[in-house]
């Protein structure tokens, strides 16, 4: 993979880091920057690709609960008297990029059938970052003893930031979505993917969270004087799970 290329090490810089770990460093930028240019130039498109798939808007419109979203934090910031763009900017990028699409490009196993290699991690890294960068209100003062992977994608920073500038101003200044649209949005995603749903899996899930918190919910349940039935049928659910460790519940 072209992505690895972005981590392979000179044997003999390694063996330069046990006598000089500084004259280390600057090896490793002097003799590696060239290559991971070469690296980065044959896989440009590919992150190019991906960034604008996320902040790009098919037709004209994005996503209806981005749209949606965005809006609510746009009231919340009226309603609060907050007229500094620069703090809605960065809800909207704590919400989103940073909340969402970072995860996910940091660990594509959630979404594919792959293994994260550590090689693998450590590039995704790169490009995660130049992501968060693009979102960045700051400007980045980069010298010499600057990270490499900021280095890579320095003089595409500028762009994308303008980009991802368009993008948030194109969501504002696109027509509302009325909480009606919304609701209808939610019920037709939620038919789409009716049939997905993995019961097993999810009671599961439970049943790992109450053996794993059991004394506390207890505790809770007490403490707020909850009816006695609801107390017996936390055990109920508990017994009938614990009889199921010899299936495969665990």
């Amino acid at each position: 993979m072209l992505f690895v290329s972005f981590l392979q090490i000179d044997p003999d810089v390694d063996e330069d880091q046990r006598k000089n770990p500084e004259r280390k460093k600057l090896k490793l930028k002097e003799v590696h920057l060239t290559k991971l240019l070469s690296t980065k130039v044959a896989v440009h498109s590919f992150v190019e690709n991906l960034f604008r798939s996320i902040w790009g808007t098919p037709h004209s419109r994005v996503p209806h609960a981005v749209k949606y979203f965005f809006d609510f934090l746009d009231t919340q910031a009226d309603n609060m008297k907050i007229t500094d763009p620069d703090v809605l900017h960065i809800w909207k990028t704590n919400s989103l990029p940073l909340r969402f699409w970072i995860n996910i490009m940091k660990n594509p196993q959630f979404v594919f059938d792959m293994e994260k290699t550590p090689q693998l991690d450590s590039c995704l890294s790169v490009i995660a970052q130049a992501f968060m960068d693009s979102f960045s209100l700051s400007e980045t003062q980069l010298g010499k003893n600057a990270p490499t992977n900021k280095l890579l994608y320095a003089k595409d920073i500028p762009k994308f930031k303008q980009e991802v500038k368009a993008y948030y101003k194109q969501i504002r200044d696109q027509s509302p979505i009325t909480d009606l649209e919304f609701k209808e949005f939610l019920q037709e995603e939620s038919k789409k993917h009716e049939n997905e749903f993995n019961e097993a899996a999810a009671l599961r899930e439970l049943y790992k969270f109450i053996q794993r918190y059991f004394t506390e919910i207890e505790e809770k349940l007490d403490q707020n004087r909850a009816p006695a039935e609801l107390t017996e049928q936390l055990h109920h659910v508990k017994k009938s799970f614990d009889g199921l460790k010899s299936c495969s519940w665990n």
